[in-house]
């Protein structure tokens, strides 16, 4: 394993596209979130400046699961999956290496997202009328479980990514079916009927995910419960794509 990872590791780094994607996925997060705190007025006490501040998620997803379908993708898109397989013939070593080795950064690089949304979040909402009388308060510990969720939320997604495109193997397919999961629950509801809807946030993984960096009650899901729902996808993921990597020729 510790040769696994070391091989891993240095596959990583030595590819330029997946550096530039952990700094896009920072870029993207504070870009976005500082565009709707700019926007934002406080106007009723029902605002949640946790979704205010952690508003880069909705699009720092799509940048994560990008970063999971690079971390195989590429390999199988230029035939070096074979190369690859013939070093490491033991798949699901390979595998639980790709997943170490991804996680780690994706994970760093979300926390810094969280962290950098944190801070534009306390320079421009007092601003915009949002003060502690107002129940934005960013050394809570509901504000700082927000921002962990996200950082979870997003390595879940990256993890997510991986797995679906080590069931595919083609990396403009597995890019369509992970952007198309996370994005389809969400469209599906808002056309649905009341009951269907609750059900689809529930189960979808991006509204989960959502959930889990509110801050405010009378969600479809508790913030753990989110996350818990984001980690089975990853999880179901993982699972599918080592059994397709284990039964199916490269």
């Amino acid at each position: 394993m510790r040769s696994a990872l070391h091989a891993e590791w240095a596959k990583m780094w030595s590819t330029p596209s997946a550096v530039w994607v952990l700094v896009a996925l920072v870029v993207v997060c504070l870009a976005v979130s500082a565009a709707t705190i700019g926007t934002a007025r406080w106007s009723s006490a029902g605002q949640d400046p946790a979704t205010l501040i952690l508003a880069g998620v909705y699009l720092g997803q799509a940048v994560a699961a990008l970063a999971g379908v690079l971390a195989i993708g590429g390999e199988y898109g230029t035939g070096m999956i074979g190369v690859t397989l013939t070093a490491m013939p033991r798949r699901g070593r390979l595998l639980t290496a790709k997943t170490l080795v991804l996680a780690g950064p994706v994970l760093a690089a979300s926390a810094l997202a969280g962290a950098a949304c944190l801070l534009a979040g306390a320079v421009m909402l007092p601003g915009h009328g949002f003060t502690a009388g107002h129940g934005f308060d960013l050394t809570s510990p509901t504000m700082w479980r927000a921002a962990g969720c996200a950082t979870l939320y997003l390595t879940l997604v990256a993890l997510f990514g991986l797995g679906v495109t080590t069931a595919v193997r083609d990396p403009a397919a597995a890019t369509g079916t992970v952007l198309g999961l996370l994005y389809l629950f969400p469209a599906i509801a808002l056309v649905a009927g009341h009951s269907l809807q609750r059900r689809l946030e529930q189960i979808g993984p991006m509204s989960a995910g959502i959930d889990s960096l509110a801050t405010q009650s009378g969600l479809p899901l508790t913030p753990w419960q989110g996350l818990g729902v984001v980690a089975l996808w990853a999880a179901g993921a993982l699972l599918l794509g080592a059994t397709v990597l284990r039964t199916l020729d490269a």
